[in-house]
């Protein structure tokens, strides 16, 4: 799986993406930072405030109740704003 990290949560984690082989047991977006949050370090400082984090799944917004796979591109980023 493809992860991206934008903006803050890149500056945090200290990478903007990686591809990681998740377990089983990961297969929404809330258990895919569950389990990056239990890696600790910049990843917990990351999602320190999961609800102001916002994610998207093979480019389409998604909540934490969204399904994942293998293959998926998941992104995460700040909240965004036009104008």
């Amino acid at each position: 799986m493809k992860i991206l990290y934008f903006a803050w949560l890149k500056d945090r984690i200290g990478i903007d993406e990686e591809e990681l082989a998740l377990p089983a047991s990961v297969n929404t977006v809330g258990g895919l930072i569950d389990w990056l949050v239990a890696k600790g370090g910049g990843y917990a400082a990351a999602f320190e405030d999961r609800a102001i984090v916002r994610a998207a799944v093979n480019q389409d917004y998604a909540e934490e109740d969204a399904r994942i796979s293998d293959g998926d591109e998941v992104a995460f980023f700040p909240p965004v704003t036009g104008g």
